[in-house]
């Protein structure tokens, strides 16, 4: 297997940028869109049974972050982008064409609420953004 497309990769810009991502969500579903989510999800937080479990949960999140900065940093790194603006660019491009379709098809399939689509396919797309914007910006 040719691993040379990791080479070229700043794996500080991409720790730092699933971080990012990770604690947006954070901001997102607690003191921005927490009330909105908990409703369209249908998921009640007082049930302890939705308590067990979420450290985990949460680790497997950042790693799914780390994995979705990992892609970007190769496109940024292959692109060979080194602005933030355009970093931004391919986060935004990235967050719609791959992250908000792929909730959004599966959310259709699932007859989930339209409120539901619009909070977290905008979460991904942030994430990726400002992914994106940091790992571009990053002095390799």
């Amino acid at each position: 297997m040719n691993t040379a497309i990791f080479s070229d990769i700043n794996w500080l810009a991409v720790l730092v940028g699933g971080l990012a991502y990770f604690f947006l969500g954070a901001i997102w579903y607690s003191a921005l869109f927490k009330n909105t989510w908990i409703k369209a999800s249908g998921i009640n937080p007082n049930d302890p049974e939705m308590k067990k479990g979420v450290a985990q949960t949460m680790v497997s999140s950042l790693v799914l972050m780390i994995v979705a900065s990992i892609g970007l940093a190769i496109l940024i790194t292959r692109i060979g982008i080194v602005d933030w603006t355009t970093g931004l660019k391919v986060g935004l491009v990235a967050g719609v064409c791959f992250s908000a379709t792929s909730i959004c098809i599966s959310y259709l399939y699932e007859k989930k609420p339209m409120a539901l689509h619009l909070v977290n396919s905008l979460y991904n797309i942030g994430g990726c953004v400002i992914a994106g914007i940091i790992i571009a910006a990053w002095p390799k």
